[in-house]
């Protein structure tokens, strides 16, 4: 293996951040090399499929646009994953804090559409940011109480939120003009954040950067940033020294929650402009691969967001020119996992 991948490929806690992006790339080109291995052995041609997709989404603005309204929910939910990741927890749950999310902006886009933009777009950020919030906030409690892994209750909470957003739509919020096809009702105009240069590009994206600055800054450059960190690194020192760890575990889950909401709230607000049942093509799970990859460092974050962005972009392209399943492109993200699963352990000590 040449020099420069091998150093890229080795463990991350060394790494400078020049490295650690270099790191990322080398990462994506040797699963973008056995994921074609695999097409190749399925009869497909995985020349074309890739340039297909680079001419896609580098060759016009359109395709360009399309990838960063892709990358805006990946942004929000990695951050909703690193934030708690800081603390030394685990949150598995994005997906279903990203629909409560969408779930609970939706009754307020519902049942405040009387109210003019200028209120209604931020009541409606602060209600996805409050679904999140409060879907992550029993996790936090249980997890503080030293009672439930919030591993386990984050991931199991994952399948019940679509249930209560089906429930929603089926029920009391069915569109009647939706027959066909149950939804909500639509959103009026007030209620639809606003989209850029014509394109599909919407608010959620500078949503999504200033969540990622914030968490930076906070991480970094202040006191709260330092005693999580102290936690993260031994919560029971942390805990001798009067530091409130249960509060920080609380707060830390809930503010993630409330991060992931928002995605969700962009989802249904920008690009759906109502509730629908398949909201997330599994966001929250992308989320939580990007921020771990990243690890949960701001510049990896934005990188491995990019990255990912582009790859479900040759999901689209390998449906379209060559008949294959978007679902395919689940087995790429698990190469990658793989992939970085196998170079940790090779580098770990003892």
């Amino acid at each position: 293996m040449p020099h420069d991948l091998a150093l890229a490929l080795r463990s991350p806690a060394s790494l400078t951040v020049s490295h650690r992006v270099s790191r990322a790339f080398a990462i994506a080109l040797l699963a973008l090399a056995v994921f074609a291995a695999l097409l190749l052995a399925a009869g497909k041609d995985p020349l074309r499929a890739y340039g297909d997709t680079l001419l896609y989404v580098f060759g016009n603005f359109y395709g360009f646009s399309e990838l960063l309204v892709r990358m805006t929910p990946l942004l929000l939910t990695a951050v909703a994953v690193a934030l708690p990741t800081r603390l030394g927890l685990i949150n598995v749950g994005g997906e279903g804090q990203l629909y409560m999310g969408a779930w609970l902006a939706t009754a307020g886009a519902l049942g405040f559409s009387d109210l003019p933009a200028w209120l209604l777009l931020p009541l409606l950020t602060a209600l996805g940011f409050a679904g999140g919030a409060l879907w992550a906030l029993l996790p936090g409690m249980l997890r503080a109480a030293r009672l439930v892994n919030e591993t386990i209750s984050t991931l199991l909470l994952n399948y019940i939120a679509p249930l209560i957003v089906s429930f929603f739509i089926f029920g009391p919020w069915r569109s009647a003009d939706s027959a066909s096809y149950p939804q909500s009702a639509a959103f009026v105009d007030a209620a639809r954040l606003p989209s850029f240069a014509g394109t599909r590009i919407h608010l959620g994206l500078i949503y999504g950067l200033a969540c990622l600055v914030l968490y930076g800054f906070v991480m970094r450059r202040t006191f709260w940033g330092l005693e999580m960190r102290a936690i993260g690194g031994n919560p029971e020192a942390s805990r001798r020294l009067g530091i409130p760890v249960s509060r920080y575990i609380i707060a830390a889950m809930a503010i993630g929650g409330g991060i992931a909401g928002i995605a969700g709230m962009a989802e249904v607000s920008a690009l759906q402009g109502r509730l629908v049942a398949a909201l997330s093509p599994g966001y929250g799970y992308v989320g939580f691969l990007v921020a771990w990859l990243a690890g949960g460092r701001v510049v990896g974050i934005l990188v491995m967001a990019f990255l990912f962005a582009v790859i479900s972009s040759v999901g689209d392209i390998l449906q379209i020119t060559q008949g294959v399943p978007y679902a395919v492109i689940n087995l790429l993200m698990a190469v990658i996992l793989f992939i970085v699963l196998g170079q940790r352990r090779v580098g770990s000590r003892p």
